[in-house]
């Protein structure tokens, strides 16, 4: 075995980083999913280190680490590399087992290989990405030399299994949370008379939690839900919300061909009625808060569905929580809810937030209105509640719709 073991055809190498990169797991926090594998590859097989690793383009950076203080090192000072290159040139048995590496002269100089006590056993999987290319390992070490059975190298390679499935499941979760966020709505551009923020940032890959906004015939729209749970089944729960609100909420106002817009209360029931079998279906509900501005006026009506936090903002800094009047929907079958109304004077904002923005200030209500009450502008808001997610990392998704009536509106 030489250094040609580690070699790959350079256009080959170019597809494997750009799969490397698409994980987005370099440079990642350690995760548990990971370092439960490494806890039990060293249980099963009695050694005392292991690893789940990505092979970048200069280097070995290591996903998750058990019995070796090493974060990263260098690509050429790695077994795995060859390892990473046996899944192209032997994919049929890709497993790279050496009972005493110190013996090979292209390894023995390795500093974790050459040290006092240094590695001898060596067991690598390649771990596979987008395309199916090699994009790390995961390993299992000795300072003795050693072999594997019949019955340890099916473990071994059960326990790559588990690795892999890992690696996929962040791919999947990335591929999950792009699709989420161009499903956000493009920014609404210049209101005139207006100023709109608006933010959704999930404390996982992907969220429970929406926001909307279009314009409709005489002004805005807007909501905020948050759906029961996190992670990808209450993504995929979100996305169906927010599709059949809009949808209905137009085909509504479409049908109008006269002042007022749709009844807020009959878009709400009908999205409901729609999505009543996949909310029992999924045993989960949603609260939200849908708003129609009138522009000419500041004339708010609004749906409340259990979510309790929207708040109006005078313009000389006093707050008032806007009270829900209905349940969230998907929680009772046949449910109806009732509009209620706002109006905001120039210098007025209403800001609709989900509870992860409540869970920034111990959910203090409280604190709550005494951070909007010192932000003037949708703009201000947004900043301050950045600032808290990057003091305080957040536990639940943070959502938020700011809009001002501005002075000369």
């Amino acid at each position: 075995m030489d250094a040609a073991d580690a070699f790959i055809e350079p256009a080959v190498e170019e597809a494997r980083l750009r799969a490397v990169e698409q994980l987005n797991l370099l440079d990642s926090e350690p995760e548990d999913r990971f370092a439960q594998i490494t806890r039990m590859a060293k249980a099963v097989f009695g050694v005392p280190m292991s690893t789940v690793s990505l092979l970048d383009r200069d280097r070995q950076w290591f996903k998750a680490v058990d019995g070796i203080d090493i974060q990263d090192q260098p690509r050429e000072e790695s077994v795995c590399q060859v390892t990473v290159a046996r899944a192209y040139s032997q994919p049929a048995e890709p497993a790279l087992v050496i009972e005493d590496v110190s013996a090979i002269p292209c390894f023995a100089e390795i500093p974790q290989i050459a040290a006092d006590g240094g590695i001898r056993f060596y067991a690598g999987y390649p771990l596979y990405g987008p395309g199916g290319h090699p994009v790390g390992t995961f390993c299992v070490y000795d300072t003795r030399p050693r072999q594997l059975t019949a019955d340890q190298l099916t473990a071994f390679r059960e326990l790559a299994a588990w690795a892999q499935r890992e690696i996929e499941n962040s791919d999947d979760l990335e591929r999950a949370a792009q699709v989420q966020r161009r499903l956000l709505p493009p920014p609404l551009g210049a209101v005139p008379g207006y100023s709109i923020e608006a933010m959704c940032l999930p404390a996982f890959a992907v969220g429970g939690d929406f926001y909307d906004h279009y314009r409709c015939r005489d002004g805005l729209v807007f909501t905020v839900a948050d759906v029961m749970g996190k992670g990808l089944a209450a993504a995929i729960v979100t996305a169906t919300v927010k599709s059949a609100m809009r949808a209905t909420s137009r085909a509504f106002d479409a049908a109008r061909t006269e002042a007022p817009g749709p009844d807020l209360g009959e878009v709400v029931g009908t999205v409901t009625d729609q999505l009543a079998d996949d909310f029992a279906g999924t045993e989960t509900y949603a609260t939200l808060f849908h708003a129609r501005l009138r522009t000419r006026d500041g004339h708010v009506e609004y749906i409340d569905g259990g979510h309790g936090l929207a708040t109006v903002r005078r313009s000389d800094g006093r707050c008032t929580i806007l009270r829900g009047r209905g349940l969230p929907i998907g929680i009772l079958p046949n449910d109806t809810w009732r509009s209620a109304a706002v109006d905001l004077a120039p210098g007025d904002m209403l800001v609709i937030a989900s509870d992860g923005v409540l869970d920034l200030v111990d959910e203090d209500a409280t604190e709550l209105l005494r951070l909007l009450s010192a932000a003037g502008t949708p703009a201000e808001v947004r900043a301050r509640v950045d600032d808290l997610v990057a003091a305080r990392p957040a536990v639940d998704d943070v959502t938020l719709i700011a809009v001002r009536r501005d002075e000369a509106g």
